[in-house]
């Protein structure tokens, strides 16, 4: 995943920056049959497009130059599913092993057991943000044009970075 954004601000290794192309989906949210997923996005306000990240050492931009901001394939992937996939298998596990246990309990059992899961997840969460190893996963990588082009024309060259 990757955005083009404008250097705003420096501030020793931070930088203040805007996000110009987020993200618009497959372009068909006003079309008929179109999934209309960009107005959900919208549904509590705008989204916020100008963040604070810290620049890596070696990276020479000034205000007002362009960056691509890129994060490893599939991790946006591994945070939906740890934020909400554990949350809901925990949600449906809990109460239907809750269920199974004490079936005479009824309605109370399966929603105490739930419940119970549904916070086994949120302290499941909470440890896993607290793991670096977990976090490294969604380190941002800021490159400017240069190396954004430099990274292009290895790759099209038929030679991607690390192999031989």
């Amino acid at each position: 995943m990757e955005a083009l954004a404008e250097v705003l601000a420096l501030d020793g290794n931070r930088l203040r920056v805007k996000v110009r192309d987020a993200g618009t989906g497959c372009g068909r949210c006003d079309e008929p049959g179109g999934c209309r997923s960009l107005r959900l996005t919208h549904a509590f306000g705008a989204p916020c497009s100008e963040f604070q990240l810290k620049a890596p050492s070696g990276l020479n931009v000034q205000v007002g130059d362009q960056v691509r901001i890129r994060i490893a394939e599939g991790a946006a992937l591994k945070a939906a599913l740890a934020a909400y996939g554990l949350g809901a298998a925990a949600l449906l596990g809990g109460g239907a092993l809750a269920h199974w246990l004490w079936p005479a309990a009824g309605d109370l059992a399966t929603l105490s057991g739930a419940v119970g899961g549904l916070l086994l997840a949120v302290a499941s969460n909470r440890v896993l943000m607290r793991s670096r190893r977990w976090r490294g996963q969604f380190q941002l990588e800021l490159l400017t044009p240069e190396q954004l082009a430099a990274t292009v024309s290895l790759t099209s060259a038929g030679c991607s970075p690390g192999r031989h």
